[in-house]
């Protein structure tokens, strides 16, 4: 029997805004929310908004109304960045009201000793909050040279599904969250829970 490391329930929060790529959020999510239905009270998982309006998601194809603002959410032990298509990334980039409300939280939070995991293109997301510096990190290949560009001071791993720098995940393009969220899932309880919880998604994962 694998030693469980985790006896405390982990808050995990799910930065939503507007554009987010859905499976880059909702893929850990489940694999969040499926970990504490096997073993209740692991994971206390919850969506956070810069502000609780709803958000619309990728292609406008539905709304999210956050559980919480970056101000009233509980106290995250770790927080997930999922991405968004390229176009909406450059744009938060240049946006300084989202930088200076949603990414200033998460920089903010990083800097008190809390765990960034971050999705697909939401490493790139991140570029101007100096998280990202003399990490190892990864993205979507289709940002993977701009992420470079933008992070001289980050070592950008290639080929790679995911990179696990201890406060700092950060994972390839969309599914790879997945298959980090399933990992963080083993390195907290055990490969146990991980079978288990492929089991229930049928999930193929990628080697």
């Amino acid at each position: 029997m694998e030693q469980v490391q985790n006896a405390k329930m982990m808050n995990v929060a799910f930065l939503v805004y507007d554009q987010v790529e859905m499976l880059d959020l909702n893929g850990p999510l489940d694999v969040f929310v499926k970990a504490n239905v096997i073993r209740p009270g692991s994971y206390n998982s919850y969506t956070v908004g810069r502000t609780k309006d709803a958000v619309f998601a990728e292609a406008n194809t539905m709304s999210i109304i956050p559980a919480y603002d970056i101000h009233t959410c509980p106290e995250p032990d770790m927080i997930v960045v999922p991405g968004a298509n390229p176009e909406q990334i450059m744009n938060l980039l240049q946006d300084t009201e989202f930088e200076e409300t949603a990414l200033e939280w998460v920089k903010n939070k990083y800097k008190s000793g809390t765990e960034i995991f971050t999705v697909c293109t939401g490493s790139m997301l991140l570029s101007n909050t100096g998280i990202l510096a003399n990490y190892d990190i990864t993205t979507h290949s289709m940002l993977i040279d701009t992420l470079e560009k933008y992070n001289p001071e980050s070592n950008v791993k290639r080929g790679v599904r995911y990179v696990d720098q201890g406060q700092l995940i950060t994972t390839a393009g969309i599914t790879a969250g997945i298959d980090a969220a399933l990992y963080l899932i083993g390195k907290h309880y055990g490969q146990e829970m991980v079978d288990t919880i492929i089991e229930l998604f049928e999930y193929q994962q990628k080697k």
